[in-house]
């Protein structure tokens, strides 16, 4: 590759495109699973309670069920795509500065409720935005363009995981979730500001083939066996860290850190790490392939997850917890970046919306039921044999490249001859 396409292929408005769209689908999960536990804690909520706090997450889970609809039908104004991402946007807006009116001690299941609401919102406006972005990347640009998505994704959670905390020190919850809500309106204005991508004329006519189209596509380019592997490799690659990642904040908060701590401390090393990331993973995913950055980040993410085992030993000490949540950082966004790199190579762009909806929602069952059980699992087993097994379940994803994504071959996936035919009929 060139020096000018090299650099083409970083600045240019696509990229900077990744990098909102990455910012507005982050900040919701955040919310959900860091600044909504913290919350919790800090208000005398038990650890098992905020585990199971996970299962909110069910609409990340299922939102493939009703991701046909936003890939048939779309809104009178700005398009397919970009008139459900301004609807979500502005619900998320409205729902997330709506926590700070509620009691969490007395009124624990409003909040509940009002989670599980702030998740079906997230999720169906990651449906649109996922589809949005393989329709935007090229083919030469998923990598990087995934890997750019993914750590402006895992920056947003700077806002409600660290900014959140340190203004909590000094105002009301009730201002803090107002605040926080307000960074939605980044969102909005790249909504507002983008032209509508995908193509009609390759929109399913029917809502039946906008339910049948997306699977028998992924099938028929993939075989059977091929794509129950895939299949399972979605759900196995990210399960280690999903489980280490769900009670980060609470961890914090045990470890006697405060909450300026938390987010001073453990947020400036994180967004020093996402920075370094950021050029290293670029140029990774640029110079490699996206099976050889699965392997070489599925390492650093697995060792990444002993950090947080260390600190539980060490306890209190701020260099201990820069360190641990730096490397976190670090490892777990550049394997990220990859596996979802790899998830947008697996898609097809006709159907983007269902098939990126399906396979997400593969990576997100360990993070909402096998999350739901990591409190009962602390207080029975303590902090740091709790991160060896994260460790331990994180390896048989790992294991699973061999089949996926070998070293020495990138296979790349094509879309159907069929497709046009058969939307068209």
């Amino acid at each position: 590759m060139t020096s000018t396409s090299f650099k083409q292929s970083i600045f240019n408005k696509r990229m900077l495109i990744c990098i909102f769209t990455g910012f507005s689908s982050g900040m919701p999960l955040f919310v959900l699973y860091q600044l909504v536990p913290g919350w919790l804690r800090s208000e005398g909520v038990s650890l098992t309670e905020i585990g199971l706090f996970s299962l909110i997450g069910i609409p990340y889970v299922w939102k493939f069920i009703w991701s046909p609809l936003l890939d048939r039908y779309s809104l009178p104004v700005l398009g397919r795509r970009r008139s459900w991402m301004l609807a979500t946007q502005v619900l998320l807006l409205c729902s997330i500065a709506c926590f700070g009116y509620i009691n969490p001690s007395t009124d624990i299941w409003t909040v509940a409720y009002l989670a599980a609401a702030v998740a079906f919102f997230s999720a169906s406006q990651d449906i649109v935005l996922d589809a949005y972005r393989r329709e935007l990347l090229p083919d030469n640009e998923l990598g990087l363009g995934n890997s750019i998505h993914v750590q402006a994704y895992r920056l947003s959670g700077l806002v409600p995981g660290s900014l959140a905390f340190i203004l909590a020190d000094h105002i009301s919850w009730q201002s803090v979730f107002i605040i926080v809500a307000a960074f939605m309106l980044l969102g909005i204005l790249l909504t507002l500001a983008v032209k509508e991508i995908s193509d009609e004329k390759l929109a399913p006519k029917t809502l039946e083939q906008a339910v049948v189209l997306p699977f028998k596509d992924f099938i028929n380019r993939e075989g059977l066996k091929s794509a129950g592997l895939i299949l399972a490799f979605l759900f196995l690659y990210k399960l280690g860290d999903s489980m280490a990642t769900a009670l980060q904040t609470p961890f914090f908060i045990d470890m006697g850190f405060s909450k300026t701590e938390i987010g001073v401390v453990a947020k400036t090393a994180s967004l020093i790490a996402m920075t370094v990331g950021l050029a290293v993973g670029g140029i990774v995913m640029i110079k490699l392939s996206i099976n050889k950055a699965l392997w070489l980040f599925g390492v650093v993410q697995i060792v990444s997850i002993l950090g947080f085992a260390a600190l539980a030993e060490i306890g209190h000490n701020t260099y201990a917890l820069a360190f641990a949540m730096g490397f976190e950082y670090l490892g777990v966004g550049l394997g990220t970046a990859a596996f979802t790199a790899f998830i947008a190579r697996a898609t097809n762009p006709a159907f983007a919306a269902t098939q990126f909806a399906l396979f997400t929602a593969l990576t997100a069952l360990p993070r909402t039921f096998a999350n739901a059980t990591t409190g009962v699992i602390v207080e029975q087993i303590g902090w740091t044999n709790f991160y060896f097994l994260c460790t331990c379940l994180a390896v048989p994803g790992m294991l699973m490249l061999f089949k996926v994504a070998p070293w020495h071959d990138d296979k790349q996936t094509e879309n159907s001859s069929t497709l046009e035919s058969e939307t068209n009929k």
